[in-house]
């Protein structure tokens, strides 16, 4: 039985410092209890993020090379190391609050595990192997990454999902401090279409599978109840 509710907003692409900004004001929202649990569903436009502990080698080309494709380098203060985040790829940011990270972590990779496989993909957890190994595998490859920060018991960051993304700037750094791992989606693993309504799917499917998580009941709004209002 829910015990609450998971306020789920979809918000379709959005550039990674804004949306940054907005879970930085909603976990300031959250930790004085003016808002529910929250879950942002959105895309990004093209970025690497670096986490806590990434390393100079993990990005080899250089900023300026990355620049160059098109692609912003932003440090954040969650765990882990680099992600690729880009257009296809389903990104979850989780605004709740927390008793544990790893109990929290260990809950989002079975509501991840839960929706990936709904979709027909053999997928596998691998965080018995250590915690670079933390997210959602197919065989030896990637398909969903997890990383996340807790301030004063509210997390922010959260999961990403490759759906229908170029997996081509995976290559080009050392994805989550693994040089042997692939990165893979479900497109490449299962084919079928790249419409925006797979992916789409897929938001719906992991909203119920992590509010189930954590008992709550998922419950839509609109973008404005969480977007600032445009300037006069």
């Amino acid at each position: 039985m829910a015990i609450g509710e998971l306020r789920v907003v979809r918000l379709g692409l959005v550039e990674y410092r804004r949306a940054l900004d907005l879970q930085l004001r909603l976990c300031a929202e959250r930790q004085q209890d003016t808002i529910p649990d929250t879950l942002l569903l959105l895309e990004h436009p093209m970025v690497y993020t670096q986490g806590r502990r990434t390393e100079p080698h993990d990005l080899p080309m250089g900023r300026e090379w990355y620049a160059g494709q098109g692609i912003d380098v932003v440090d954040v203060d969650r765990g882990g190391k680099v992600t690729y985040h880009g257009p296809g790829q389903l990104v979850g940011y989780t605004i709740m609050r927390a008793e544990g990270v790893q109990e929290f972590v260990r809950r989002m990779e079975r509501a991840l595990l839960a929706g990936i496989r709904a979709e027909g993909v053999d997928a596998r957890t691998r965080n018995d192997e250590g915690r670079d190994y933390t997210g959602i595998w197919v065989a030896d490859r990637k398909v969903a990454s997890i990383g996340i920060h807790v301030s004063r018991g509210v997390t922010t960051h959260g999961f990403s999902v490759n759906v229908t993304c170029d997996l081509q700037p995976f290559g080009w750094v050392v994805p989550c401090g693994l040089p042997e791992s692939q990165a893979t989606s479900i497109l490449k693993e299962i084919g079928g279409d790249a419409s925006p309504a797979r992916l789409a799917g897929l938001a719906d499917r992991m909203a119920v599978a992590l509010a189930a998580e954590h008992d709550l009941e998922p419950v839509d709004a609109d973008a404005a109840t969480v977007l600032p209002a445009p300037a006069l």
